[in-house]
């Protein structure tokens, strides 16, 4: 039998190294994040800004993190069939949300019953990109210019069309407060998501749209759309022909979209901030600037409090947008 004289000092022995156990062990847990690859949920279908954020920061990222960065793509609902998605992942890191501001700050102002909030359900993680948005017309229209489409839009009350990525979209808010500003009337037609509703404008079904650059750019080139006023403070280096809004009569036009990554709540802060620190070193690079400008998108780097305040701040800015407008989610 061991005496009493070994036996104390072999338990205060086993305490210490519990404690130590308890203390260090989830800290070394979420030093090796990430030991697995990243599902990133994308909400919005293939081909809009929403998914060209999602691929821009994905394939750095998961160089940066040593794990792949799978993205995936959830449309529909107005962002929420991704939102829910990941508001009920396991908060680990390992499910991420790429979300369009449009869906995380007014989808939620317009949709009774929401099983996930804004705030509440997610752990902000960055800020990718930020964009003014375009107003665009099928070029077989005879409209070159904003007055030109309001004069024909007040000759033809009613009969434009304007696609946007869903009920209560920042599309459908830019264009609803043009229709406002100046006295028209033009008819939603809502799609689940950029790429489809871009495909239906390049073919005619539909009229015009008012949405961020990057999927626009090389339509606009080609010829295949005609571009009338950026919603941004000043005119885009990839459109410098195109004037503001304010250049073009309507300066309180003036709407930008920005595309950021949340984790679900209760996300580790180690991991959340491992997150952060990539990005935000990637985003720095010359080569990820040049790549958003060329989409005609900012790189805009906001890490997680910024992005949570800012979340917030918007959600207050866009309530009253859309009680003026009478936006709903049907």
């Amino acid at each position: 039998m061991k005496s009493s004289n070994t036996v104390r000092p072999l338990r205060r022995l086993l305490l210490a190294a519990g404690l130590c156990a308890l203390a260090f062990g989830p800290m070394a847990a979420h030093a090796a994040y990430p030991d697995r690859p990243i599902t990133l949920i994308v909400s919005a279908a293939p081909g809009g800004t929403t998914d060209i954020a999602a691929r821009l920061i994905a394939q750095p990222l998961a160089k940066a993190l040593g794990q792949s960065v799978v993205v995936e793509n959830k449309p529909g609902a107005s962002g929420s069939i991704a939102a829910q998605a990941v508001s009920r992942a396991a908060p680990d890191g390992y499910t991420l949300l790429l979300q369009y501001s449009g869906y995380q700050v007014i989808t939620p102002l317009i949709t009774q019953g929401l099983n996930w909030d804004p705030i509440k359900s997610f752990a902000p993680v960055a800020n990718i990109l930020s964009a003014p948005q375009v107003v665009v017309v099928r070029p077989t229209l005879p409209i070159k210019t904003m007055k030109e489409l309001v004069d024909y839009a007040k000759a033809h009350p009613g009969e434009l069309n304007y696609a946007s990525s869903g009920n209560g979209s920042l599309q459908q808010v830019a264009t609803e407060l043009l229709n406002q500003m100046a006295g028209i009337k033009t008819t939603h037609i809502p799609y689940k998501g950029t790429g489809p509703a871009l495909a239906d404008l390049l073919s005619g079904s539909v009229d015009m749209t008012i949405t961020t650059p990057p999927p626009l750019l090389g339509q606009i080139a080609a010829g295949k759309l005609q571009p009338l006023a950026v919603t941004g403070k000043s005119r885009l280096e990839s459109l410098p022909n195109v004037p503001t809004a304010a250049e073009a009569g309507y300066p309180d036009l003036l709407v930008s979209s920005w595309f950021a990554m949340y984790a679900p709540a209760g996300t580790p802060k180690e991991v959340i901030g491992k997150l952060s620190g990539e990005i935000e070193k990637i985003m720095k690079t010359d080569e990820f600037r040049k790549k958003a400008a060329e989409q005609g998108a900012e790189a805009d780097f906001m890490g997680p409090e910024q992005l949570g305040k800012y979340t917030q701040e918007e959600l207050v800015r866009y309530k009253t947008v859309v009680e003026k407008a009478h936006i709903t989610a049907n």
